[in-house]
């Protein structure tokens, strides 16, 4: 292998989404995992359609693959594959294209989600495929609170993921969810918000104190008593 020289003045660049490093680093422990994921966000992002996904067979003649991946037998990089959709960070689609079962593979994000729901429900068609096998949307595990946080707070450092640890360990999961839904639809995306939120929720109970909001109730039993006019006032 030819030493590395460093990085040249121009360059291309992959984006790669800030919860890979914050939550699914310490998740992965097999290293070929890693790079087959910084490979697969490499293959998506250059794409132009709405639709994206990668085949096994697209992995493999990625020109950009490193021989280390290469030169896994086919086996391993099926399995890595099926490891990455148990992580629930690969959602997977089984088809018939071309007459040959294929599997595709799609980031799991919000709208892939609801395309490949929609695809395995016969509302979206794709072009010379068939679906091969129906799951159950229930196997579609929903939006972790970290996941839920980044996507539609911001960008999830290394403070607010001690918080949210927390807050998971004190409050109900549903809470947090809810808790984050309530601050974006306020337009107020920040923990402090949705800790108040929690807090509310906490004591006041979370049916009776959910939609306050900012509302100020007066419960003094002299409030018109010690007005203005609190002489013409009979108790």
């Amino acid at each position: 292998m030819n030493e590395f020289e460093g990085f040249p003045l121009k360059m291309q660049f992959t984006p790669i989404p800030n919860l890979v490093f914050s939550s699914l680093m310490p998740q992965i422990k097999d290293i070929d995992e890693l790079k087959l994921l910084f490979n697969i966000f490499a293959i998506f992002y250059p794409k132009k359609s709405n639709l994206k996904f990668v085949t096994l067979n697209e992995i493999q003649n990625y020109s950009g693959l490193g021989p280390d991946l290469k030169s896994l037998p086919v086996e391993k990089l099926e399995a890595a594959l099926v490891d990455l959709v148990k992580l629930n960070i690969l959602i997977e689609l089984k088809v018939v294209q071309n007459d040959r079962a294929e599997t595709l593979y799609f980031i799991n994000n919000e709208a892939n989600r609801f395309n490949v729901e929609k695809i395995r429900s016969g509302e979206l068609l794709l072009p010379q495929i068939k679906i091969e096998a129906v799951m159950p949307v229930s196997n579609v595990k929903p939006l972790d609170v970290f996941t839920l946080y980044e996507e539609n707070i911001g960008m999830l450092t290394p403070l607010i993921a001690d918080e949210l640890k927390e807050a998971v360990k004190q409050y109900p999961e549903s809470w947090l969810q809810e808790a984050i839904k309530e601050a974006v639809a306020q337009n107020k995306r920040n923990w402090r918000y949705i800790s108040r939120i929690l807090e509310r929720w906490s004591t006041e109970g979370k049916d009776n104190g959910a939609h306050r909001g900012h509302l100020k109730t007066n419960t003094d039993p002299d409030k018109y008593v010690k007005g203005k006019y609190g002489h013409m006032v009979q108790r």
